[in-house]
């Protein structure tokens, strides 16, 4: 049985390197045999992290809505850039949210312990978006997701594709074979487990 993959960018902005990056890695967990779901958060716009607002209205559907998706698939990639040294506050706000949602219609959800995750990064510049990768991971591992240890880091995102969407550089589209690899080979070990 394939596995089912989640992907989303942590950017909704039009041209996103990240948007870029994570349709290569569609495109290659696709090839690879994957079902891949390719979401944007633009779909699911979400207030800003606020205990008050919890408690008085209880956690946002848009965030039950992701948090489904989250344990409906067997793995997770997310592409993210790097606003100032670290992880965009919509990408972050996003994972606080999903990471609130206890239950769904009386139903237990734990869509994020034990989840298996891969990173991907990109920016403008020669780090590549790696300091926010940093971040992203440490966040990811604290609620106890299981990240990867292969990531894919895009540098001058401004000229790292080609017309096709595809990296111009083969190191990077090696990389992301990789990367691509290893998530399915780990989705679909911890899928066979858990039905086992």
């Amino acid at each position: 049985m394939n596995p089912k993959i989640l992907v989303f960018a942590g950017s909704i902005r039009t041209g996103a390197y990240s948007g870029k990056t994570a349709d290569a890695a569609m495109k290659e967990l696709a090839l690879q045999g994957a079902e891949v779901t390719r979401i944007s958060l633009a779909d699911y716009p979400l207030p800003i992290m606020d205990q008050d607002l919890e408690a008085e209205k209880g956690v946002p559907d848009n965030a039950v809505k992701l948090a489904r998706m989250f344990v409906d698939h067997d793995g997770i990639l997310i592409a993210t850039p790097e606003y100032n040294g670290s992880m965009p506050p919509l990408l972050k706000n996003t994972i606080d949210w999903i990471s609130r949602v206890r239950k769904d219609r009386g139903i237990v959800l734990r869509p994020l312990p034990g989840k298996v995750v891969a990173l991907c990064s990109s920016s403008e510049g020669y780090f590549a978006g790696i300091r926010s990768a940093n971040h992203l991971r440490a966040v990811l591992s604290h609620i106890q997701m299981e990240v990867i240890p292969q990531q894919v880091s895009v540098p001058q995102g401004g000229e790292a594709f080609d017309d096709n969407g595809d990296f111009r550089d083969e190191r990077l589209r090696n990389g992301m074979q990789r990367l691509c690899r290893a998530l399915i080979e780990r989705a679909t070990m911890l899928s066979a487990r858990y039905e086992s």
